[in-house]
């Protein structure tokens, strides 16, 4: 009788939920706007590289309002948004911009399970831009701040014995205003500088866990020595081990244990290695014991890969995978939406850039000035794509010198400034740690915010010694770092070689097509050059591929195409910014690209 009346119950609350809301707005919208169901939002796991079997998605509609910065806790709300696409939204529901002189409040009840009787319980964010607080039964459970990392609280002490649970969080976001990471987000989008996003923009969620548990997993790849480190972060007093088991499709590989707090090494024999060409993953089990009873496990994941620089035959400085010379090639991408801005409509959005991009043939995406949702990393890791992440940029820019060699101006940010960038690159690093498809670490871009360059890197680098260190993509130039990195538009161009470090060209390109029925804005649309149809943006691409392959052999190792979509007032995407248009000859594009990538081979 149950599940007769379950299914009428669920069709009259996704009914009512379907009611209370309707995208804002009327600009474009890519084709999975119309897959939004507020009943049932992004309802991915959305942690694949640490995975627990139970959990509740606390994505759908919830209470918003808002209100001046000093306001208290409202008493009545504004009406509906759909979480977590942020405030300024279509798919919000709202539309509406916030600014630094207003907050965002949000406010739902949950539930928890009563299996999780006596089991600690996580409330989890997957990001919030930019400062939250968050309150459960009107208890503050802590705050947060930070744009693009995920963050989490343990609410077991402030939950209801019975009934319904309150949520509140608070948002605060100065945007430009203010010193912190922020990407292409302004007040007045305008050319390269986008809408500004605000508040919850990744999933939030509920997670039972035991009084000592797992809480994160790192993974070192040794490829030389075909062993694997596994570095569990436990939390809550536990003395005990931990166990590894690997397997590879399904068969197992090898397994190891160590006492709590050391790192668990497994040697992997004839490790079949990630590439591009053969995204090979293993999976594990990670286990935590205690008197040889199973406390807390988790499904993980990792890549045998190695990222170096080393010297050809000729002696240049060249990008390794895998010991061997890889030419990095890839889009900028952006990861915007007309729809939902920083958060794609659906999982399947999220993967399909990513698969048009091995479709056009790269190997590589830079991510630019942006951080994505952890099931993004997955996608990359499974599709074999490299991943140049670049750190957001903030505050304001020193004199642009990107033309001149080892003598570029840098700002002095202050205190605040450059406390909010060290704790934010670190925890952006910290939570990017796991994924195989992280090649290369960006600090600055273009001379953004750039700030003790040598510092940051050799910080960078120590931290991380696994990855290269790509130290200001086209910015101010030290002899820092694994990388020189230029940018010249529109047409490749190599004005500057470093003997000791590999050369790339960061930024090229920007060939603009403008699509009257797929524009975000009709008068106000750019490109470094512009073309009249795909037939002519792909000549001009095919041009300056060729271009690129003879610059190759003179010393670049790598190339950033500008860009994977068109973004707002950008119409230089391969891709239109609502994903319905292809606006190239995918065929030749292919072609060339890899030649490009076979150049060094």
């Amino acid at each position: 009788m149950k599940k007769l009346l379950f299914m009428p119950l669920f069709l009259a609350c996704a009914f009512a939920a379907s009611a209370q809301w309707t995208p804002a707005g009327d600009r474009i919208k890519t084709p999975w706007a119309d897959e939004v169901d507020p009943a049932n939002v992004l309802p991915e796991y959305p942690r694949p590289i640490m995975e627990r079997e139970r959990w509740v998605n606390l994505n759908g509609l919830w209470n918003y309002s808002i209100l001046p910065v000093d306001s208290n806790t409202p008493s009545a709300f504004d009406g509906k948004i759909l979480v977590p696409f942020p405030v300024e939204s279509s798919l919000s529901g709202v539309g509406r911009t916030v600014g630094e002189e207003n907050v965002v409040w949000y406010e739902r009840e949950f539930s928890v399970p009563a299996a999780w009787k006596g089991e600690r319980v996580l409330l989890h964010f997957g990001a919030v831009d930019w400062y939250a607080t968050v309150w459960v039964n009107g208890i503050r459970v802590g705050e947060h701040k930070g744009g693009f990392t995920p963050f989490s609280f343990d609410v077991t002490q402030c939950l209801n014995a019975k009934g319904a649970n309150n949520l509140v969080v608070k948002v605060w976001d100065p945007t430009d205003k203010g010193p912190q990471p922020r990407g292409k987000q302004i007040v007045n989008p305008h050319g390269i500088w986008y809408t500004p996003v605000t508040g919850i923009w990744q999933t939030v969620w509920l997670e039972p866990v035991p009084a000592a548990y797992i809480e994160s997993v790192r993974n070192v790849p040794d490829i030389d020595r075909g062993i694997i480190t596994v570095i569990p972060e436990v939390k809550g007093t536990a003395a005990g081990l931990v166990e590894v088991n690997v397997t590879f499709d399904g068969a197992p590989v090898a397994a190891a244990k160590a006492l709590v707090g050391q790192p668990v090494e497994i040697y992997i024999p004839d490790a079949r290695l990630w590439s591009p060409e053969a995204p090979n993953l293993y999976d594990m089990e990670v286990k935590l014991l205690a008197n040889d009873k199973v406390v807390d496990k988790v499904r993980s994941y990792f890549g045998m890969r190695k990222y170096s620089i080393g010297r050809d035959a000729q002696g240049v400085v060249r990008l390794q995978l895998n010991n061997k010379d890889c030419f990095h090639f890839g889009p900028l991408d952006q990861g915007w939406w007309p729809d939902g801005l920083y958060t794609a409509p659906t999982d399947q959005a999220l993967l399909y850039d990513i698969r048009k991009t091995k479709d056009f043939g790269y190997n590589m995406i830079r991510k630019h000035v942006k951080v994505e949702p952890a099931r993004w990393y997955t996608h990359c890791d499974r599709e074999g794509i490299i991943v140049w992440q670049d750190m957001p940029n903030g505050d304001r820019g020193p004199e642009w010198q990107m033309y001149r060699y080892f003598d570029g101006a840098e700002i002095v940010r202050s205190a605040e400034s450059e406390a909010i960038y060290r704790k934010e690159w670190k925890e952006i690093m910290d939570y990017l740690q796991p994924y195989p498809s992280i090649g290369v670490w960006v600090p600055f871009n273009e001379a953004w915010g750039q700030f003790k360059t040598a510092e940051i890197v050799e910080w960078t680098k120590s931290y991380d010694p696994s990855r290269l260190v790509n130290p200001a993509s086209g910015g101010n130039h030290y002899p820092v770092g694994d990388i020189l990195d230029l940018h010249k538009y529109p047409s490749p161009e190599m004005f500057l070689y470093d003997g000791q470090r590999a050369t790339v060209l960061g930024e090229y390109g920007g060939i603009g097509l403008v699509l009257p029925d797929h524009l975000w804005e009709k008068d106000r649309n750019w490109g470094y050059v512009q073309f009249n149809n795909p037939k002519e943006v792909t000549d001009e691409y095919v041009k300056y591929a060729q271009d690129l392959i003879t610059l190759i052999p003179a010393g670049f190792s790598g190339a950033v195409y500008t860009q994977t979509t068109d973004v707002e007032m950008e119409v230089n995407g391969l891709i239109s910014y609502d994903r319905k248009v292809i606006k190239v000859e995918e065929d030749r594009i292919r072609e060339i690209n890899r030649k490009v990538i076979d150049t060094l081979k």
